[in-house]
C-alpha cells in the first residue's frame, strides 16, 4: 500500500545522542585539543567555566536538531505521539475500475435507494483510478434526506468497502466544532481533535469521517468570547488545496488532510451558510418505501441467520404501518432485535 509524508515534520535519527554523551564527547575532544597544542597536563583538568561552555554547546546542538524537526515548540509527550508518523501514513487504495463496480454494487445492493451518493462516489473512485492516484480522492458529499434512511448507515458500509476506518461525529454535540478540528492549548479540553486522533491510531491517511445531522450544529464559545461554529471549521478540510497543509490548532504543525473521504449528514439546508455548501453541493435523498424496508429486513434477518417466519412476522408490522415514511430503518433494527432476543430466551425451568 503506498505512504505519504503526513505530518509537516522531520524526525531525527534514532541515533542522535543524549546531552550527556554530547558534554562527555566535548570533553574528550577539549583534552585531546590541549594535549595536541603542548598544553600542560596539569592545564587539562575543565574548569568551571568549561563544564558551563561545554553544556551550552550540548544545548545548542539538540535545540537546533529540535528546531530543524518542526516540532522544538512541542514538549516531550506530544513529540512521542507524532512518532507514530515517523514513516508517514498508509492510503488504502482502490486498485481497478473493476474494485470501483464492485463497492458500488454492493452499496447498492445493500441500500437502493441512496443510489444519488452511491453513484457520485462510484464516478470519483473510477476517475481516481483513470487518473492514478494512489487512493480515491471523492469530493466532499452532503447527503441530505429524512432521518431514519440509514446515511450514517450507508458511510459505515462504504468504510468497510474500502478498508479504512470510519469515524461518525455528532453535530449536535457541544463541542462538536472541537472534536473535528482540535483546539489550541490553554482551553479546557485542549486536544488535537477525533479526526487527527483516528488517523493517529490507525495511520491510515485516507478514512471515512462522517458528520452526523450537521445542520444542526451550535456554536462554542471561549471563555475570552471568541464563537467558534463547526462549518466554518470544516472549510479548509473541504478543499483540497487546503487540505493538503492543514494547520493543526492543537500541535500547530501541518498535516495532509486532502485523502478524507468526508460524508456529512442533514436533513434539511436550513441554516446551513453558502460558504459551506459551496464546497459540498447537496445529494437529495428520498424516503425509504415500503419496498425499501421490506428488502432491508429480508437481507438483515439473513444476516442474524432468522427464520424466514420470524423475518416475515416483521414484514407483516411493517405492511400494517399505513405510513412508511413513519418507519426508520432504526425501528427495523429494533423489531429484529426483540425478535431475536425472544428466539434465544432461555427456557425456565
Amino acid at each position: 500500500m503506498p505512504r505519504i509524508q503526513f505530518a509537516d515534520v522531520s524526525f531525527p535519527d534514532h541515533n542522535i545522542p543524549s546531552a550527556h554523551d554530547i558534554e562527555v564527547r566535548l570533553r574528550k575532544f577539549l583534552d585531546s585539543f590541549r594535549e595536541q597544542i603542548g598544553s600542560p597536563k596539569f592545564d587539562y583538568a575543565l574548569s568551571e567555566a568549561d563544564r558551563l561552555k561545554v553544556r551550552r554547546r550540548a544545548a545548542a546542538y539538540l535545540s537546533a536538531v529540535s528546531r530543524r524537526s518542526g516540532m522544538d515548540h512541542l514538549d516531550d509527550k506530544d513529540r512521542r505521539k507524532l512518532q507514530v508518523f515517523r514513516g508517514g501514513a498508509e492510503l488504502k487504495c482502490v486498485e481497478t475500475e473493476h474494485r470501483a463496480d464492485e463497492i458500488a454494487s454492493c452499496l447498492h445492493t445493500e441500500m437502493p435507494w441512496m443510489a444519488p451518493a452511491t453513484e457520485r462516489l462510484w464516478h470519483d473512485m473510477r476517475a481516481s483510478v483513470r487518473n492514478g492516484d494512489p487512493a480515491p480522492l471523492v469530493r466532499p458529499m452532503l447527503l441530505v434526506g429524512p432521518p431514519g434512511i440509514g446515511k450514517s448507515y450507508w458511510s459505515r458500509l462504504l468504510g468497510a468497502q474500502l478498508s479504512v476506518p470510519t469515524t461518525i461525529i455528532e453535530a449536535t454535540s457541544e463541542p462538536a466544532a472541537f472534536a473535528v478540528t482540535g483546539s489550541q492549548k490553554g482551553w479546557g479540553s485542549a486536544g488535537p481533535g477525533k479526526v487527527l486522533e483516528g488517523i493517529m491510531a490507525s495511520q491510515i491517511a485516507n478514512p471515512v469521517i462522517v458528520v452526523d445531522e450537521i445542520e444542526k450544529a451550535g456554536e462554542v464559545q471561549s471563555a475570552g468570547g471568541q464563537r467558534y461554529s463547526l462549518t466554518e471549521g470544516l472549510l479548509p478540510f473541504l478543499e483540497r488545496s487546503t487540505a493538503r497543509r492543514w494547520s493543526c490548532p492543537y500541535f500547530r504543525i501541518d498535516f495532509d488532510m486532502s485523502w478524507i473521504t468526508w460524508v456529512l449528514t442533514a436533513n434539511s439546508l436550513r441554516g446551513l451558510a453558502e460558504p459551506f455548501l459551496s464546497r459540498c453541493p447537496p445529494t437529495e435523498l428520498r424516503a425509504l418505501t415500503q419496498e425499501h424496508l421490506f428488502g432491508f429486513a429480508e437481507r438483515e434477518g439473513l444476516r442474524r441467520d432468522l427464520p424466514p417466519d420470524a423475518v416475515d412476522a416483521v414484514k407483516d408490522v411493517i405492511m400494517a404501518i399505513k405510513k412508511p415514511h413513519n418507519v426508520s430503518l432504526r425501528s427495523v433494527v429494533r423489531m429484529l432485535d426483540a425478535v431475536d432476543q425472544a428466539m434465544n430466551r432461555p427456557v425456565l425451568h
